[in-house]
């Protein structure tokens, strides 16, 4: 069963990158190349809203897992909107195609993310050494898809346009959910289970609630109260007043005691350094995307190679160091640095790593070389496993017993927070400003992670005794 769960999230990630590899360029290029002839900034802020409505769709995902249907059927159908949003993107045309399927694959998509690992986690009983194992190949699932779905669309956008790259999005996510759906039954019956059931009486109320929400929404597009280029603005509004809805929950339930408070009064920072991160590290789907397409030389033997091949790079590196990040902390055991520090770290590489842009910029007609752009995504990758994982790791430490599943619903919260800001970020960059561009991205990441360094041991104090 295992093996099927690594499947249905290779072939999800295989779409979902896929996808993202083409999608940026699929906006902005004229409508003469193929794409919608969207306006540069307003298509990156596009990128960073949708990216970030994901992430918001995991706690939507997360809930109804736990209150109506349970994560196996919550996996089916997201999967099943995951592949109808590829497929409108492969057949609709112009704009109504790229709404519609955003909107199925980012919901969709938020909901495999939401209960994929949780699925993994019922096949093993408590205490079962191959726990561990089993995680592992789920994780080296993920990134097998990430690394070869941009290969794979961006091949095909290239010599037979961006529906046929889209269409394979759609067929990669058509494999994966047929699999599925033949093995499911296999899945242990706590697959199936609603841990908390809403009452039935109460189900029509946030249908209405859910229906009277996305119809606002529709209204509000549809009449012009907001455009396109509001999206990202809305989305991270959204976020933020659904992360500071969670903080007050958490902070004021009679079920939190002092020391817990203490904890999640501590998260707070770390929250904000989260979001700070990712603002920064989700420019490869935006300013890195440009900069592939526009300012990098892609030539090799003759052969030009798709932009998107460049989403493919970080995937390759996390495979092989992921590992070697793990081993490394076990190794130094009580001598690694504390969770907040390395988080700190995270954030100065991110903001070395923008810097690292500044000696190539306006190299002219030859562009950045392939190498130079390959060692700067090794230092992305450094900073994510430094902040990504410790993150996760912190947000279970510091929750209060009562609300660990709300507390890892936070985290993804900055997650959305950061990736809405990256699309905002990107729309201040163009080809003729990377220097100014570059230096003040990178120097505020710097200029965040030590701030956050120097902050370290008053929040070890407030941490109470986590690391």
């Amino acid at each position: 069963m295992l093996a099927n769960l690594f499947s249905v999230e290779m072939w999800e990630r295989f779409s979902f990158y896929g996808m993202q590899g083409i999608l940026l360029y699929y906006m902005y290029f004229s409508v003469t190349d193929g794409g919608l002839g969207i306006e540069e900034s307003t298509a990156t802020g596009l990128i960073g809203a949708y990216g970030g409505g994901v992430y918001l769709s995991t706690i939507l995902g997360a809930w109804l897992a736990d209150r109506v249907l349970g994560s196996e059927r919550v996996l089916f159908y997201s999967a099943a909107m995951i592949m109808c949003g590829h497929i409108a993107l492969a057949v609709l045309p112009g704009a109504s195609g790229l709404a519609v399927g955003l909107v199925l694959v980012g919901v969709g998509s938020g909901g495999v993310k939401a209960n994929a690992t949780s699925l993994v986690g019922t096949l093993y009983a408590e205490g079962d050494q191959r726990r561990d194992a089993g995680f592992s190949l789920f994780y080296m699932g993920i990134n097998t898809g990430a690394l070869v779905g941009p290969l794979v669309t961006g091949f095909l956008q290239q010599d037979w346009g961006f529906h046929v790259g889209f269409g394979a999005a759609a067929a990669g996510m058509a494999i994966g959910l047929t699999q599925y759906a033949l093995t499911r039954k296999n899945l242990p019956p706590s697959a199936s289970v609603v841990p908390n059931p809403l009452p039935q009486e109460q189900r029509v109320r946030y249908l209405l609630i859910g229906v009277g929400v996305l119809g606002a929404l529709a209204l509000a597009l549809l009449t012009g109260l907001i455009d396109a280029g509001d999206l990202p603005v809305v989305m991270a509004g959204a976020a933020v007043v659904a992360a500071i809805a969670y903080f007050a929950l958490l902070l004021g339930s009679p079920r939190v005691d002092a020391l817990e408070r203490s904890r999640v009064l501590s998260f707070i920072p770390l929250f904000l350094a989260s979001a700070a991160f990712w603002a920064l590290y989700q420019q490869q789907f935006t300013v890195i995307a440009l900069y592939s397409e526009q300012s990098l030389n892609r030539d090799i033997l003759g052969w030009t190679m798709p932009p998107s091949f460049v989403q493919s790079i970080n995937p390759v590196f996390i495979v092989i160091f992921a590992g070697v990040f793990a081993a490394v902390w076990t190794k130094m055991g009580s001598r690694q640095p504390s969770s907040p520090m390395k988080m700190a770290g995270g954030l100065v590489l991110m903001g070395v790593a923008f810097l690292a842009f500044i000696p190539f910029a306006g190299d002219g007609p030859h562009g950045t070389p392939l190498m130079a752009l390959v060692a700067i995504l090794l230092l992305f990758t450094f900073a994510e496993l430094f902040l990504s994982p410790t993150g996760l790791s912190l947000s279970t430490k510091l929750a209060p017993k009562a609300f660990r599943t709300q507390m890892v619903a936070l985290l993804f919260l900055s997650v959305s927070i950061g990736t809405t800001f990256a699309g905002i970020l990107a729309g201040y960059y163009r080809e003729d400003n990377q220097v100014p561009y570059f230096s003040v991205i990178g120097l505020s990441g710097i200029g965040l992670g030590l701030l956050l360094a120097l902050c370290v041991p008053l929040l070890r104090r407030s941490m109470r005794g986590v690391t």
